[in-house]
């Protein structure tokens, strides 16, 4: 059952990070729970673990992780885009 928590706590932590960055995560739902579960990861390697923790996801850090997972994958996608198209 843990899993499962895993899976559904991790997809709506990358969709509220999709909402902060006002972009669309590559591959949907499966994209969303991706980007929650490293952004978790993350954001508790980069701020440690404090505050709020539903499911073994720390809130804050997890979707302050996940943002800036986004802006990387982001810029990261512009500029292969941009290469692609010369």
């Amino acid at each position: 059952m843990s899993f499962l928590w895993m899976l559904i706590v991790g997809g709506v932590i990358g969709w509220l990070a999709g909402l902060i960055m006002g972009r669309d995560i590559p591959g949907g739902i499966i994209g969303n729970i991706i980007a929650g579960i490293l952004g978790s990861w993350l954001g508790g390697m980069l701020l440690g673990d404090w505050g709020p923790r539903i499911s073994d996801f720390y809130v804050f850090q997890s979707i302050i992780g996940a943002v800036i997972l986004i802006a990387i994958v982001s810029l990261i996608l512009r500029s292969v885009g941009g290469r692609s198209r010369s």
